[in-house]
C-alpha cells in the first residue's frame, strides 16, 4: 500500500512538472496572452480537466512551483531545540541547495513573467496568501499551536514579507524590458535573503 502510495505520488509529481516546463515553453515560443490552457495540456500528453487538477487556474502553471514543499518538509527536519527563525534560515538554505541549475531557471522565468504580465502579476497575491498560510502551518505544527495563532500568523507573515522584499523588483509599473526591473531570483539570491531574515531575528535593528 505504502509502495503503490509512493508511486501515485512520483506519477503525480511527474506530470505537475512536465506541465509547468511545457508551459513555460509555449510562453517563450508564442506568448502567455497566445497560449491556451488547451495547447499546455496536449503538450504534456493530458486533458485539459488533469491541468486544472493541478493548477486552478493558467496563472497558477507560472507561479505554483515546489519550492513551498520542499521548504516545508526541510522545516520538519530541524532540529527541536532550534528557535522558529533559526529554523526556517536553515531549512531555506537547505531548500535552495536542492535546486538544480535548470530548475533555478524555470523558477527565474517564472518570477519575470510574474512582473511582466498582468493577470500573473494580479493572482500573486493569492500566492503570496497561500505560502503565508503554508509557512504557518508548518510552524504551527513545530510549535503545537494553531494556524490561525497570532504569533504564528505574524512569524509566517514576516518571513514571507522579507522575501517579497528582497525578490520583487522596485519599480511595477510599466514594462518590463529583459534587464528592466528584473527580480533577484537563483543561487544569487540565497545569501542576500538569510542576511534579510537575520535582521528579522535580531528584531529588525535600525
Amino acid at each position: 500500500m505504502i509502495a503503490q502510495a509512493s508511486l501515485r505520488e512520483r506519477k503525480k509529481a511527474r506530470t505537475r512538472a512536465s506541465l509547468r516546463e511545457h508551459a513555460l515553453r509555449l510562453f517563450r515560443e508564442q506568448g502567455y496572452q497566445a497560449t491556451t490552457v488547451e495547447q499546455i495540456a496536449a503538450a504534456a500528453e493530458v486533458s485539459p480537466s488533469t491541468f486544472f487538477r493541478y493548477f486552478p487556474t493558467k496563472e497558477d502553471v507560472v507561479l505554483q512551483d515546489d519550492m513551498d514543499t520542499r521548504m516545508v518538509e526541510a522545516f520538519a527536519a530541524q532540529p527541536p531545540e532550534l528557535p522558529p527563525l533559526t529554523a526556517i534560515r536553515a531549512a531555506m538554505r537547505e531548500t535552495w541547495a536542492s535546486f538544480t541549475d535548470a530548475e533555478w531557471e524555470q523558477i527565474y522565468e517564472g518570477a519575470r513573467l510574474s512582473m511582466s504580465v498582468p493577470e500573473i502579476r494580479a493572482r500573486a497575491i493569492h500566492e503570496f496568501t497561500r505560502s503565508i498560510s503554508a509557512v504557518a502551518a508548518a510552524l504551527a505544527k513545530r510549535a503545537g499551536r494553531r494556524s490561525d495563532d497570532l504569533r504564528v500568523r505574524v512569524i509566517a507573515g514576516a518571513v514571507i514579507g522579507v522575501m517579497m522584499s528582497v525578490f520583487l523588483p522596485e519599480e511595477l509599473e510599466g514594462e518590463l524590458g529583459p534587464d528592466d526591473g528584473a527580480p533577484l531570483f537563483g543561487p544569487e539570491a540565497v545569501g542576500r535573503i538569510d542576511e534579510a531574515l537575520a535582521l528579522l531575528e535580531e528584531g529588525l535593528p535600525l
